[in-house]
């Protein structure tokens, strides 16, 4: 790319997010024909929403789809993307990697979709992602692997809304050593996200004077894991959980048990609890652990504008369940990356003036010049900061305590807590 094409993408890049920070009330107080008056075309722009509708992601698929609903209706009532309807094109993936790759074919041949979006699972992800890179859809993935930034994957896969598990296991490390303990066993599910937990967390406990003494990895399918807790060392001194699927409750639940009132102290990632109620029966030992949250599912004392906002707009009252249900619990610390993920597309396309598929390759390019993404409506969970060679993006970590039976943020780990050498320049990649 020339200078003056590199000077041109960044005004245009300027422009896009600016467009972000404007009152959306204006364009919303258009008829709804004025609002897409200005566009080359008719056609709405098509996103692929590659849902987890089936098998072990279910309850994050139903949270993703609201979620991201929620943020498609207000980008159209400001007005769309350059002037276009956005337009969700839904298809269950069956939380398979597999069936994974068969969607994104059907989205790029056969559904007319711009890009494709939406993926958590990582071994979907990985599924996934070689057959967007083939066929040059644009994929945002809403993962939380650190398969983008690690290489393995193509300039076509992309993770600008959610951090990845490398950054959050060196944010969270520091403060499990310094207040909970040096001696950690692992419980984490035996596939790629867990291997990452596994890998990451115990280089970063290692950085910090710490060991890992036990590992434990959990098959995905397991429903029962009680047999498992005997295994774990007798000088532990924080056990470090992390857990997805149906049956994460069943784990807390027997882990309480198994230990009783005398337990070393646990961390755990909200994934083990994501969608589940703190106030269901066998959860009371939870007492006094912690957690980290991408996002806090119970509304702090300081609470943000911005984290009103992205409650009201998708139906979730102060403590991260439906308006409408209060036993049914969002998956709150992850879904949030739906929303600024789709945000993230939208300034992609303005900035690069994106009309059709012909462009995808631009829209790549406009995505990989963003470099900070303001704290803001679009952007509720926290600042980020983008690193366009990696792909990954990186914001803050939050770390609660079960206090009362709620969880209370007792520590927030800065976007540079999180942040690592590179390990792959994509853009030196063709497209």
């Amino acid at each position: 790319m020339s200078k003056s094409s590199e000077s041109k993408s960044a005004v245009s890049r300027r422009s896009a997010l600016k467009t972000l920070g404007l009152g959306a009330g204006a364009a919303a107080a258009l008829p709804l024909w004025a609002r897409y008056s200005s566009a080359e075309t008719a056609a709405p722009i098509r996103i692929g929403f590659q849902k987890h509708a089936t098998g072990i992601g279910a309850a994050y698929g139903r949270w993703y789809d609201r979620t991201s609903q929620a943020a498609v209706r207000l980008i159209n009532e400001a007005g769309g993307i350059n002037g276009r309807m956005v337009e969700l094109v839904t298809e269950d993936d069956g939380t398979d990697p597999k069936r994974g790759a068969e969607v994104i074919e059907k989205f790029a041949t056969q559904s007319n979709c711009d890009v494709a979006f939406g993926t958590l699972f990582s071994h979907v992800v990985v599924g996934s992602a070689p057959r967007a890179g083939e066929l040059k859809l644009p994929y945002f993935v809403v993962s939380e692997g650190h398969h983008v930034a690690s290489g393995m994957l193509n300039r076509y896969t992309v993770q600008p809304g959610i951090t990845d598990v490398k950054s959050q296991v060196q944010a969270m490390a520091p403060f499990v050593s310094q207040n909970l303990g040096k001696k950690v066993t692992m419980i984490f599910p035996d596939y790629a996200f867990g291997h990452d937990h596994r890998d990451f967390f115990t280089a970063a406990i290692e950085a910090q004077g710490g060991e890992v003494v036990g590992l434990i990895p959990i098959p995905p399918t397991e429903t029962s894991f009680t047999k498992y807790f005997p295994k774990i060392p007798r000088e532990t001194e924080v056990i470090y959980h992390v857990m997805v699927g149906p049956g994460v409750l069943t784990f807390v639940k027997e882990l309480g048990e198994f230990f009783g009132p005398s337990r070393p102290e646990i961390f755990g990632f909200i994934d083990s609890l994501e969608a589940v109620d703190l106030a269901s029966p066998g959860l009371e030992f939870l007492e006094g652990t912690y957690f980290w949250e991408g996002n806090p599912r119970y509304a702090q004392p300081d609470q943000t504008e911005y984290d009103k906002h992205f409650r009201a707009a998708i139906g979730i009252d102060e403590n991260g369940a439906s308006i409408n249900d209060s036993k049914d619990v969002s998956t709150y610390a992850h879904m949030f990356g739906c929303w600024e993920t789709l945000y993230v597309i939208k300034a992609g396309m303005e900035a690069a003036g994106y009309a059709g598929p012909q462009d995808r390759a631009k829209l790549i390019e406009a995505v990989e010049a963003i470099t900070t993404m303001p704290h803001s409506n679009e952007h509720p969970q926290g600042a980020k900061v983008f690193n366009g060679k990696t792909h990954q993006v990186f914001g803050p970590q939050y770390i609660s305590k079960v206090v009362d039976g709620k969880l209370m943020v007792v520590h927030t780990a800065s976007i540079e807590d999180g942040m690592y050498p590179d390990e792959v320049d994509y853009t030196t990649q063709a497209l």
